[in-house]
């Protein structure tokens, strides 16, 4: 295949009848396929049936320490509990509380209580005439939906292989005291795979803010999403970091179980100092007299430690790693020599980020559509919905069988080289 950008006019117009025939074949298949979502399959939610045997009626329902599951009280979570999710982020079980089943809630909560309350004493955020945030791009569309939902002004920060671009978000972070947060999914990185280097972590440690209620918020979704055995990338753990830098109040770390047992039906915790934590805690007294505790004592008994939650996590892979093969396979097979996009090789998590041609993926997206595929909407992995080049396709390949997904990517490519086509017969 020759690269199109090397074609004639009249080499591509010819490639362009051949590919609108095929696209009108394809629309007439009636397919109606989603990978929309990040969402775990089928089979992988049938893997965890014996979760739900776990508990029964004839089940002792204490905790370790004595507390009763079924009625109230540990408002920051059974102790159990939060040693199995400290162990997960590498923290001590004194620096996390446990709260519902979604950690996207706890993000939310924790821009709203700095509106409404501050951080630890600062002037709470609605009375500030202006509230800005940083957004390595492309990201997750649904951190961009809190912060713009609060009116907080977004600034892009390009994403590069080790991370953000940290000499954009040190000059922002330590000279504009209305930047007051950076969202940040520090390992496997949604949509790019990307896990932020040993250096780019010490960056953000080191950070030396204008605002003394600047917060990085760390968003651990995928920390022990890993697709391929012996290719499991580490993660330096920014707590510790931020303690040895002097600034240990500087970050808020969050994760879950939603992609390790059920999304909606998970636990989910915040890291953070004690100085973060106790200020939480003071507000969240009067939200909730406390969460889910039998579903943290599930969790706890059912994966009993840390090494018991990677163990059903290569599980997952085995589910997942075959599906992300078949996407780059066929990506490579179908585009590379064309020259018509550039994708991410991700190692773990749940995305492969694509990027056409500038200009192009908004056309794709609809394309795709029109033939029965749907994808994540053009623009969503930044802020505001507004892809500055049009260029980036967040493929999500978790939730089809591998069969449909043979068929929504069939439909992929085949959308990606008529939309280029077309692009360039307009220069």
């Amino acid at each position: 295949m020759k690269a199109y950008k090397s074609m004639s006019k009249e080499e591509l117009s010819a490639l362009k009848a051949e590919l609108s025939a095929a696209y009108e074949d394809a629309k007439g298949k009636g397919l109606k396929l989603n990978m929309a979502r990040g969402l775990p399959s089928a089979e992988q939610l049938d893997m965890e049936a014996d979760f739900f045997n776990t508990l029964n009626p004839k089940s002792e329902f204490h905790s370790e320490a004595g507390v009763d599951c079924r009625n109230y009280g540990e408002l920051i979570g059974i102790t159990e509990a939060r040693r199995l999710m400290g162990d997960m982020m590498g923290v001590s079980p004194d620096n996390v509380i446990i709260f519902g089943n979604s950690s996207l809630n706890i993000m939310y909560d924790t821009v709203a209580r700095s509106m409404i309350h501050g951080v630890c004493g600062s002037t709470p955020w609605c009375k500030l005439d202006k509230v800005k945030f940083l957004c390595p791009v492309p990201g997750y569309d649904r951190h961009f939906a809190i912060t713009e939902q609060f009116g907080i002004e977004m600034i892009n920060i390009p994403m590069t292989e080790n991370g953000p671009d940290m000499d954009l978000v040190e000059k922002y972070v330590n000279s504009d005291p209305a930047v007051k947060g950076i969202w940040c999914v520090p390992k496997y990185a949604n949509p790019s795979g990307v896990t932020y280097s040993d250096e780019t972590v010490r960056r953000f440690a080191n950070l030396k803010p204008a605002a003394e209620d600047f917060r990085i918020y760390w968003d651990n979704a995928y920390i022990i999403h890993h697709l391929y055995n012996g290719v499991e990338e580490e993660l330096l753990e920014i707590l510790g970091e931020c303690e040895k830098a002097g600034n240990p109040d500087m970050v808020y770390e969050f994760c879950s179980t939603s992609k390790v047992t059920f999304p909606g039906s998970g636990v989910a915790a915040i890291a953070s100092s004690k100085t973060n934590l106790d200020f939480i805690r003071k507000i969240i007294t009067i939200q909730t007299i406390g969460h889910d505790k039998l579903n943290q004592l599930r969790h706890v008994r059912y994966f009993k430690n840390l090494d018991g939650m990677k163990n059903h996590m290569k599980k997952h892979a085995e589910i997942v790693r075959p599906k992300f093969d078949l996407v780059l396979s066929t990506l490579e097979k179908e585009l590379s020599e064309a020259k018509i996009g550039t994708w991410t090789n991700p190692h773990g998590g749940y995305f492969v980020s694509f990027n056409s041609l500038d200009g192009c993926a908004a056309k794709i997206v609809s394309m795709c559509k029109e033939a029965g595929v749907t994808l994540t909407g053009a623009g969503a992995t930044y802020p505001y919905k507004k892809d500055p080049n049009d260029s980036n396709i967040r493929i999500a390949p978790t939730f089809p069988p591998i069969s449909e997904l043979a068929q929504a990517l069939e439909v992929f490519v085949l959308c990606v080289k008529l939309a280029s086509v077309e692009k360039l017969l307009e220069a």
